[in-house]
């Protein structure tokens, strides 16, 4: 991975949740560290992990409970990573048919802001298409290890339905969401930034929650390398810790967002309008084709409010949510193991030159904060044990 003979490969998926990268490729902050970087553009989650794992990509953008999976050997053969900082939090949205929506605000019970009373709604739903016969409905999500599959089965579980028994969860690729709401193909998903916003400004999605409103601090995407070069060497991934911190850091200011989205809208990139891409940097998104909208500083979080430093508290929880679907097995082993992946000491040692622990203004916080309000204790069976629906230990 350090050898001079080529670029140092970053993969990545054409998500505004990646920004950081483009603005440490386009300001210099990697040829500061002394990096030739190569950027690579991929759509497909299991690209980027498997490209990562037999060293195409020596680096990459990646779905953080993914770096959790393929570490533990979880859906696919084992391959050890390290994440040494967080490069997004939240920026996920859940998308339905406007057909779904309106049955919605019609079964609910209370504000449709609200995501408890949207999943008993969906319950009444469900209960009603099965009554006459029709087939259950089907939500996408990217990747199996994600947070968005996470998101969509805590949600769909608080309303009392089993996820894997009464609706169908399918796999797509981000850029492949719009097309599949516009064929009819599925009534709804969730995906990060901006493939909700492109449903909505072609008028065939309507933004029923943002994922921070599931997930208040929801670890997105992180930095992920493979381990072994790591420990071998770890001089490449302080020095892209600190590019990328760097660059986290300019996203965070709202000055830098027309320009950003500017760069990011270009066809090797995300490819969209830039004007979709701000709206996302700024947390300001069209629910439906009436032009309706949301805000929320917290709808994507990157570079603020000590979000970059990973907390392992929150792949503790990643791995628990992998338990409570039948993802994966327990031993204390693997709950080291998960915890392994999140590396705060790198990011330390690469912001600071050393391995304390300087305080981060998440750290008094629950470190997911979903909307039930279940934080994750030390104990996770007793965790598992206060769900009705799903996997005890």
């Amino acid at each position: 991975m350090s050898g001079a003979a080529r670029p140092l490969r970053i993969g990545f998926i054409p998500l505004v949740d990646a920004a950081a990268i483009f603005v440490a490729f386009d300001q210099g902050y990697f040829v500061d560290e002394g990096l030739d970087v190569e950027l690579v553009k991929d759509v497909s989650w299991s690209n980027i992990r498997d490209k990562l794992a037999i060293g195409v990509l020596d680096a990459a953008h990646m779905l953080a409970p993914m770096a959790i999976a393929s570490s533990l050997g979880f859906g696919h053969f084992k391959t050890p990573l390290v994440a040494p900082m967080n490069l997004a939090m939240n920026g996920n949205a859940l998308t339905v048919t406007a057909t779904l929506h309106a049955q919605l605000r019609e079964a609910a019970d209370g504000n449709i802001v609200d995501p408890l009373v949207t999943a008993r709604a969906l319950k009444k739903v469900v209960r009603t298409r099965s009554e006459r016969g029709q087939e259950p409905l089907t939500f996408a999500m990217t990747f199996p290890y994600s947070m968005h599959n996470y998101a969509l089965r805590y949600w769909i579980a608080a309303g009392g339905l089993d996820p894997d028994q009464d609706l169908r969860l399918v796999v797509l690729p981000p850029p492949y969401m719009v097309d599949s709401i516009r064929r009819d193909q599925v009534d709804g998903f969730c995906v990060g930034a901006p493939w909700s916003s492109v449903a909505v400004d072609a008028g065939v999605g309507q933004i029923l929650h943002f994922g921070c409103e599931i997930f208040s601090h929801a670890p997105e995407k992180v930095l992920a390398l493979r381990e072994a070069d790591v420990d071998a060497d770890p001089s490449v991934a302080l020095a892209l810790t600190r590019a990328l911190a760097k660059a986290a850091l300019y996203v965070a200011e709202h000055e830098n967002h027309a320009k950003i989205s500017a760069s990011m809208a270009s066809p090797d990139r995300l490819g969209v309008d830039a004007n979709l891409i701000r709206r996302s940097l700024e947390g300001k998104l069209k629910l439906d084709a009436s032009g309706a909208s949301r805000s929320d500083d917290d709808y994507l979080v990157i570079g603020k409010g000590g979000s970059v430093r990973p907390d392992v508290r929150q792949a503790v929880w990643i791995y628990a949510q992998m338990l409570r679907w039948k993802q994966g097995s327990y031993s204390q082993e693997h709950a080291a193991a998960a915890q392994r992946v999140f590396r705060p000491e790198l990011y330390d040692s690469a912001l600071y030159g050393h391995h304390s622990s300087p305080p981060t203004g998440l750290a008094a916080v629950d470190p997911i904060g979903p909307f039930d309000g279940v934080s994750t204790p030390d104990d996770l069976r007793n965790y598992l044990a206060t769900f009705e629906v799903g996997c005890r230990i």
